[in-house]
This record gives C-alpha cells, structure tokens and sequence, in this order.
C-alpha cells in the first residue's frame, strides 16, 4: 500500500519540466510499490546507487525500466550490472572508465555513461575537477574503448541556500560542457546529456541547460532505510 502521494508529487515535478528536460526518478530506498505507482504514470527512468538493491528491483519490476546507476559506483561492481543497466551516471576516473568497457564487452554490449564533475564547495572524494575532466579526455585513451559511449557531464551543486552560487556552479558546468562538446564530441550526437539539479535545486539547473534532472525526495519522500 503507498502511503504517500506518488502520483500527485510525480505528475507536479513532470509538468513544472520543459519539453526537452527528462525525469530520473531517484527511487533508492523505496520500495517497489512508490516504482510501481510512478511507472503507472508513464515513469520509465529510475535512479539507484547500490548494486544489491538494484538487482532485486531488477528481478522484480518491469523490465522495460530503463535503470541509471547515479551513486559512487565500484570497479568491483560494475560487472554485476553490466549486463542490464542503461546508463552509469557517475564515471570519476578512467580506471573506472576502462572497467565498465571490459564488462559491458562480455555482455555484448555498449554502456552509457556521464563523466561526474566535482565542482561544489563541499569536500567529496568523487568527480573530476573540471581541469582533471580535460586531462582525462586530451589523453586520449578513451577513444579505444568500444563498448562505453560517454554521453554527457553529471555533477550536484553544492548544498547551501545561496541560489547565485548554486546558479554559478551549474553554469560552470554548462561552459564545461559546450567546450568539451566543440572539442571532442562535435560529430557525437549522443553526448548531449546534461545531468544536474535534484529535488532543491532543479529548476534553477533547468535555467542552467540540465538535460535530465534526479528527483528523489521531491516525488517519494523520506527514504525508508
């Protein structure tokens, strides 16, 4: 039984988005039930960042959800969602990289992935720096890689109450984006993704050019650890 009101939150998220802007309904910690009630609604993208988890969902739910991994994902783990997920949203360095294309070739196919940007004042130990992010691209040992499609930048705003600064991080990205677009990826329709804004933030990283946005709290509530 959801008890919460999945339905009426989805639908206010989903008409609020522009033609253009996708939902990545961030369904981590909550039960198939609130899934299945936005899937109802016409949701077909969902987030989740632990690998045993997902696969459970997997197992159980439809299988024309389209799943991105959006959390700090493990080289150890990659080979136990290769052969279903539908984008790896969170890719921070090439040894990562390296390994989802080992993986996804074993299964006979291509995975597509975001480059995760670290740009928000908080300390994290994830995302590239926007310096590390070209130094990674310029090396050029990306290009060998035939079974990952790297389709976009995905990064989070610093979490503060300051709309300029959130406001400046996105746009940061945003140049970001366009300059490595023009500089390696100019022939390369599918590298058009623009991952940013959650449940606070989203509708100033709408201003900001996102592309897909990951609602979770917003649509499904609290977590239920």
């Amino acid at each position: 039984m959801v008890d919460y009101d999945v339905k009426g939150h989805l639908n206010e998220v989903l008409s609020s988005l522009p033609q253009g802007v996708r939902l990545v309904a961030i369904s981590k910690y909550h039960p198939n039930e609130y899934i299945e009630e936005a899937y109802a609604e016409g949701q077909r993208i969902f987030g989740e960042s632990h690998e045993q988890e997902l696969r459970q969902k997997v197992e159980t739910l439809p299988h024309d959800i389209l799943w991105h991994f959006i959390g700090h994902l493990q080289t150890n783990k990659v080979k136990y969602i290769a052969p279903y997920i539908t984008m790896i949203e969170a890719v921070d360095s090439l040894k990562l990289l390296k390994e989802i294309d080992k993986q996804a070739a074993k299964n006979e196919r291509v995975i597509d992935v975001l480059l995760e940007l670290h740009i928000a004042s908080e300390e994290t130990k994830y995302g590239l720096t926007p310096d590390a992010c070209r130094t990674l691209l310029a090396d050029g040992e990306w290009r060998q890689l035939q079974h990952v499609r790297i389709c976009g930048l995905m990064m989070m705003a610093s979490y503060v109450d300051d709309e300029q600064q959130i406001r400046q991080e996105f746009h940061i990205a945003r140049n970001l984006f366009d300059e490595l677009k023009a500089e390696y990826f100019a022939d390369a329709p599918w590298f058009c993704e623009r991952s940013w804004g959650m449940s606070h933030d989203y509708r100033i990283a709408v201003e900001e050019g996102s592309t897909m946005v990951r609602i979770g709290t917003t649509i499904f509530g609290p977590r239920v650890y």
